[in-house]
């Protein structure tokens, strides 16, 4: 009941709680396109960016002018280059610990109305979850899906298509269905001007530098956008611990859903997910028509662990992958993308070899054996954060990261400053995201930005943390237990009148003697509790016989 009324009563604050994501319904309008003007207004003053509350004040925006890599050999064609001038060159810069496209909301790590309350969140193993935890996890995903934005929209057309933003071209989506179009649109193709003229060497959030930072910025946002959907400001992204499973682990109704009994390429109608319509999921349908994903229904969830092609995943990642992994001094090598040898962003995204760390490996390992594993709409890059488990899967290859990061404490000068691939240097603004934010300010501790993983813990932690939900679920029972033991023992009390009185009755009688009535509850006594001699010769003693 707990959980149904805080359902109720985040469907009805979605409508008025803001939203800081892209894009904006306020810069969504001809007038914000036209001016390239990104700097609405904050509820709390008026005034744009919160300036007369000090918060932040509306900048021209600065972009990196260092030299990207070869991989993207054109220039102007794509609105992700130089991200956001195509759309805006001027948006909000916030101070101190605000955040936001408005400078409205608070930065990681920080609650509070004036943002000075510093909390660290812990994220767990699924696994550890209590079970009203995973109900809570399952509930608040399908409120995400079900609920449509009310401040912020997706485009369905380019920069070029909106004749240059005179004619705005968005569409309405669910508060989850904005991250699968991001994750779509990060690593979509590049449509250089007709059907089946696009360019598929390029990617703003993989193949490259970026694809830990960019992650670990999404896998926040997202976090945030839950909280505030549902005003639970304790809710925290639970990881999967993959390492040495032998199958989906997470693929039960409890939590992601199991495979459906007639159909194992969908899921179980007894998962809320069964219900769930894709986006963005057909990259070969919009190249050949040279069109952007139009944010419209594609069908149910798909999902097949196991049943993939062992030729490009030999099998689920290993403990011993992970440390190999791990192991790896060099954040990012050579050319920095899938070819990298030695590099751990390399290793970690699946392109190098767990075992040898040689780039563009024949076999994916590590982050990307689990999107193939899946065989469905995890198993395409641009579509894969239509399933659910998404989240769960990069919550633990962050978790890597961040152990990574703990064990060679890098410098930040070791993140790529220049020549790597478009969208990846240390100062480009990641794609597409409002705010901004480059990809050398997630090159940082999870501790820096308000969160931790109980994996990350120290041993006793661990411990703690491993057997904290079933503590909490005997915590739930306490009432039913101290219920039980009263009415135990108050039976117990009944039993003991009842024989009291059998007692009195039959030893005062005449016709029955004392010593009988002893016998008269007496069960036959096959063993005697105290062995004699022979029986102990015979090997029977005490322990022997429990």
């Amino acid at each position: 009941l707990e959980i149904m009324w805080l359902l109720g009563f985040a469907s009805l604050m979605v409508y008025f709680a803001p939203s800081y994501q892209q894009f904006p319904r306020a810069c969504a309008t001809r007038d914000a396109l036209l001016s390239k003007e990104c700097c609405p207004s904050w509820d709390g003053d008026g005034s744009a960016c919160g300036a007369n509350s000090g918060r932040g004040f509306c900048w021209d925006v600065e972009v990196s002018q260092e030299p990207d890599g070869p991989q993207y050999p054109f220039s102007g064609l794509d609105d992700r280059e130089k991200w956001p001038l195509v759309f805006y060159n001027r948006t909000c810069q916030c101070t101190g610990n605000f955040m936001g496209f408005n400078c409205g909301d608070c930065k990681f790590g920080f609650f509070g109305v004036n943002c000075n309350e510093r909390r660290e969140t812990l994220r767990r193993n699924v696994f550890h979850l209590s079970r009203a935890e995973r109900i809570r996890l399952v509930s608040y995903l399908n409120l995400a899906k079900q609920t449509i934005s009310q401040d912020y929209v997706v485009p369905t057309g380019t920069y070029q298509e909106m004749e240059n933003g005179s004619t705005p071209l968005f569409t309405d989506v669910s508060v989850y269905d904005v991250f699968v179009w991001m994750h779509y649109y990060v690593s979509r193709n590049a449509l250089l001007g007709g059907p089946g003229n696009v360019w598929t060497n390029v990617d703003f959030g993989h193949w490259a530098p970026g694809f830990p930072p960019w992650h670990r910025f999404y896998l926040l946002q997202w976090e945030h956008e839950i909280r505030k959907l549902t005003g639970d400001m304790t809710f925290s992204i639970p990881y999967w611990d993959w390492r040495d499973a032998q199958d989906c682990d997470v693929c039960t109704d409890e939590l992601m859903g199991a495979r459906h009994p007639q159909d194992p390429s969908i899921l179980s109608p007894g998962s809320v997910f069964s219900s769930w319509r894709v986006l963005c999921s057909r990259p070969e349908d919009y190249n050949r028509r040279g069109v952007l994903c139009d944010a419209r229904s594609e069908g149910p969830l798909r999902r097949n662990p196991g049943n993939h092609n062992r030729n490009v995943v030999e099998r689920l990642p290993t403990s011993a992958d992970v440390e190999f992994t791990l192991s790896l001094t060099s954040y990012d090598t050579g050319a920095m993308d899938r070819t990298a040898n030695m590099s751990f962003r390399n290793t970690l995204e699946g392109f190098g070899d767990s075992r040898s760390g040689m780039g563009n490996s024949s076999r994916m390992s590590m982050h990307a054996a689990l999107h193939v594993f899946m065989n469905g709409s995890m198993s395409s890059v641009q579509g894969s954060a239509n399933d659910p488990i998404f989240l769960l899967h990069h919550a633990f290859v962050d978790c890597i990261y961040e152990e990574w990061l703990r064990r060679h404490r890098p410098a930040l000068s070791q993140y790529p400053e220049s020549n790597a691939p478009i969208g990846h240097n240390g100062g480009y603004f990641m794609v597409p995201f409002l705010p901004l934010h480059t990809n050398r300010e997630f090159f940082i501790s999870s501790k820096d930005l308000g969160y931790e993983y109980s994996h990350l813990l120290d041993a006793n932690q661990r411990l703690s943390e491993s057997i904290r939900p079933y503590l909490e679920e005997l915590q739930g029972m306490w009432g039913w237990l101290v219920l039980a033991g009263v009415c135990g023992g108050l039976l117990s009390l009944a039993l003991a009148a009842v024989f009291m009185h059998i007692k009195y009755k039959y030893s005062a009688s005449t016709w029955l003697p004392a010593h009988k009535w002893r016998n008269l509850f007496a069960l036959p006594e096959r063993e005697p509790l105290i062995f004699s001699p022979d029986k102990e010769e015979n090997g029977y003693n005490y322990q022997s016989t429990m």
